[in-house]
C-alpha cells in the first residue's frame, strides 16, 4: 500500500523515504493518506482514490518511529503484571510469617495443625529472642540525674542503647506526675531500654515550666525525638501503650517483641471489668487525671 501526503502535514510531491521504508512528509512525519488500488475517497490533495488512516493509528506509527530514533522515551511499563507480582509475593512472606507474634504457649498450641520442623525453628527463634532479652535487661529503673552526670548517663549511654529522659516539673504538673508513673512501668518492662528523669530546669537553667514534661530520645549519641508535654498523646490520659507506640515508631522495641503480646493480652482481660459498673470507685478515682 503507497502512503500518500494529506495537506495536514503540508503540501508538495516528495516521495522520500524513510528508514522504516515508510514515504514521509517534508517534515519527516508519515503522511495521513494511504492509495487504495480500488475505491475510496477521492484525495483532493492529487486526485487518488484514498482512505483516511485513523488519527489513533497515524499515532501510534509517529510514536513508534520517534521512539525507535530516540526522538521521544520509551512507553512505559504496564504496572499490572508489577502490581500482581507484588501481592503474590505479600501474600507468601504472609504465610511464611504466620507464627511470627506467637509466643512460646501459642506455638505449642499449634502442634497438631503445623509441621513440627517448622514450629521447632520459631520455638529457637523465641528462646533466642528471650535469651537476648535477658542479657539486654540491665536497668529495670528509672535513673534520676544531676546535671554534672547527663553527658555520661544520657549522651554516652545512648552508644549502647536507647535513652529516654523525661524533663519533669518542679511543681503539681498533672502529665508530669503522670509521666513519671508511666516512666516506671515502662522502665521495669523494657529492662534494655534506659529511663531517666531530671526537673526541666535542673537540666536547663530558666527551662519553661509549660514545656513540661518533655520527652527527650536518645540513639548513638544523638537526639532521636523530642516531645513537649503529652498534648500529642492523650495528655493527662496518656498510657503505656501510647509510649509503647511510639518506641515501636522509633525502632526501640520491634513488632514482635513478646512483651508487647503481653501487654496487649493483659489489655483485653482488664477490658471487660472496667465495664461492669458505671460508677466510679476509689481505685477509678485515683487513675483520674483530669
Amino acid at each position: 500500500m503507497e502512503i500518500v501526503e494529506d495537506g495536514c502535514f503540508g503540501q508538495g510531491s516528495s516521495n522520500s523515504s524513510s528508514p522504516d521504508g515508510l514515504q514521509q512528509s517534508p517534515g519527516g512525519l508519515p503522511r495521513l493518506w494511504a492509495a487504495e488500488p480500488q475505491g475510496g475517497v477521492a484525495d483532493p490533495a492529487n486526485g487518488a482514490n484514498t482512505r483516511h488512516v485513523s488519527p489513533q493509528r497515524v499515532c501510534r506509527s509517529v510514536n513508534d518511529i520517534l521512539r525507535k530514533h530516540g526522538v521521544i522515551p520509551e512507553k512505559p511499563q504496564d504496572p499490572e503484571p508489577l502490581i500482581q507480582e507484588a501481592l503474590v509475593e505479600a501474600e507468601r512472606k504472609a504465610y511464611e510469617n504466620r507464627l511470627e507474634d506467637k509466643d512460646l504457649d501459642e506455638l505449642d498450641a499449634l502442634e497438631d495443625e503445623e509441621d513440627e520442623d517448622f514450629l521447632e525453628q520459631y520455638r529457637q527463634k523465641r528462646f533466642a529472642e528471650l535469651s537476648t532479652l535477658q542479657q539486654t535487661s540491665i536497668h529495670n529503673q528509672v535513673y534520676p540525674l544531676q546535671k554534672v552526670d547527663y553527658a555520661r548517663e544520657v549522651t554516652e549511654a545512648s552508644n549502647k542503647c536507647f535513652v529516654l529522659v523525661h524533663l519533669s516539673s518542679s511543681g503539681a504538673n498533672v502529665e508530669s506526675q503522670r509521666l513519671t508513673e508511666l516512666w516506671r512501668q515502662l522502665a521495669a518492662k523494657f529492662g534494655d531500654i534506659k529511663f531517666c528523669e531530671i526537673r526541666g530546669n535542673m537540666c536547663i537553667e530558666g527551662y519553661p515550666e509549660r514545656n513540661t514534661p518533655t520527652i527527650l530520645v536518645y540513639r548513638n549519641g544523638e537526639i532521636m525525638k523530642q516531645l513537649i508535654t503529652l498534648r500529642e498523646m492523650k495528655g493527662p490520659r496518656t498510657t503505656v501503650e501510647d509510649l509503647e507506640k511510639m518506641l515501636l515508631e522509633l525502632g526501640a522495641v520491634k513488632e514482635s517483641d513478646v512483651r508487647l503480646k503481653k501487654r496487649s493480652d493483659s489489655s483485653e482481660d482488664e477490658r471487660p471489668s472496667k465495664l461492669k459498673s458505671s460508677r466510679p470507685t476509689v481505685e477509678d478515682d485515683d487513675d483520674d487525671w483530669d
